[in-house]
């Protein structure tokens, strides 16, 4: 699922930049409002959006949905199990202890006052 909102969230992307990148800016049109064009105002008429502006809010909200989406699937990790976690706690065995110390050991360990 992770890898499928990440295809998505990169082709969106993508698609967001170039759909941006395709569109005519309103700051091209400010030399027809100084004299020589019949622009109503100074950046342009502000009529109905066209297919680009409407596409590019379509794949920009795609693009914000996927981003949530991400942020919600790091913020709340799904809980996998590791090898350690599939084994019975009853089935683990104590490690095996020392030996204790010889008792015809002549060092001075046993001099210790306990």
């Amino acid at each position: 699922m992770e890898t499928l909102v990440w295809v998505v969230h990169i082709l969106t992307a993508v698609v967001l930049i170039g759909l941006v990148l395709m569109q005519h800016g309103k700051g091209a049109d400010m030399g027809a409002a100084f004299g020589t064009g019949s622009a109503g105002s100074l950046f342009g008429s502000s009529g109905s959006a066209n297919f680009l502006s409407r596409s590019t809010a379509v794949v920009a909200t795609l693009f914000f949905v996927t981003s949530l989406s991400l942020t919600y699937i790091y913020s709340h990790p799904a809980r996998q199990q590791g090898l350690m976690d599939k084994v019975s706690p009853a089935a683990v065995q104590a490690p095996p202890v020392a030996p204790a110390a010889n008792a015809g050991d002549k060092s001075k360990s046993g001099e210790i006052p306990e």
